[in-house]
């Protein structure tokens, strides 16, 4: 069985991945992370975004087939959190202190007195 289809790139992170190169010759010694904003910048200034959008909505209807394909061949969409976001896990109870728990020992022992 196969992997599970990664979902797609949007609109702007296909641009940025044709447009990198040219961000890195226009700004010789640029920063990862200032590509990234330069990035940001630009689309935000771009006017006309329709070839990058239909591009998107291409691969987001590649992806609807991939996961019919995916499903129809016994894969199952639910496992690995199955295309809902990921969120910051539960946090755990705080684990106590020996010396917290020794002393709640210590109470205990008091009231069935």
């Amino acid at each position: 069985m196969g992997d599970k289809p990664k979902r797609p790139l949007s609109a702007y992170m296909i641009w940025l991945s044709s447009a990198r190169e040219q961000i890195k010759k226009d700004n010789p010694g640029i920063k990862v992370t200032e590509i990234a904003k330069k990035g940001g910048e630009l689309w935000r200034a771009m006017k006309d975004k329709s070839e990058w959008e239909a591009k998107a909505l291409q691969a987001k209807e590649n992806y609807g087939e991939a996961v019919k394909d995916f499903e129809a061949g016994g894969g199952d969409m639910s496992a690995n959190g199955g295309g809902k976001k990921r969120g910051k896990a539960a946090k755990k109870p705080a684990k106590k202190s020996k010396k917290a728990a020794e002393s709640e020992d210590e109470d205990d022992d008091d009231e069935s007195d």
